[in-house]
């Protein structure tokens, strides 16, 4: 009896113990595309964060801290998402940042290729898997990123 208590108290515990999920800014001037990337996400256990504009991205960046932060190529104009991820970097949080695009002109395309492969995540609908796998490493590699510089402290 005890045994079957104290494992009820302990799953109580667990349940009730906040989560920590992982902190996403998604900005993206299309309404039916954040709002839907922000389900997506949303879903899939993160906590979102969705901004029209990069000003609203930047007030967001400035009051919380978030471990990813994605920018439409087309946020506002062709230079605000890669603006905004710069500013992004440069926070002392060093979240993970990646340009986001669902449709990608051929202008995009050669503003995305200036990016590293790593830096971009190309949305297609049929790919969701894709979306959510690329969102997760890119998340994790920022853990290990901060992980190994921890550790080079610490030595």
């Amino acid at each position: 009896m005890l045994v079957n208590s104290r494992i009820h108290e302990e799953g109580l515990a667990l349940r009730t113990r906040k989560r920590s999920v992982a902190r996403v800014l998604l900005a993206d001037g299309d309404l039916a595309s954040r709002l839907t990337l922000k389900t997506l996400l949303s879903t899939a256990g993160y906590a979102v964060d969705g901004a029209a504009t990069a000003g609203e991205a930047i007030t967001l960046l400035d009051t919380t801290e978030y471990q990813l932060v994605l920018a439409d190529l087309r946020t506002e104009s062709e230079e605000a998402g890669p603006r905004l991820l710069a500013y992004a970097r440069q926070k002392d949080f060093r979240p993970a940042t990646a340009l986001i695009s669902s449709r990608m002109s051929e202008m995009e395309a050669r503003l995305a290729d200036s990016y590293s492969a790593d830096s971009v995540v190309r949305m297609s609908d049929e790919n969701v898997s894709y979306l959510l796998a690329r969102v997760a490493e890119l998340i994790s590699h920022r853990a290990d990123r901060r992980m190994q510089r921890s550790l080079r402290k610490v030595s």
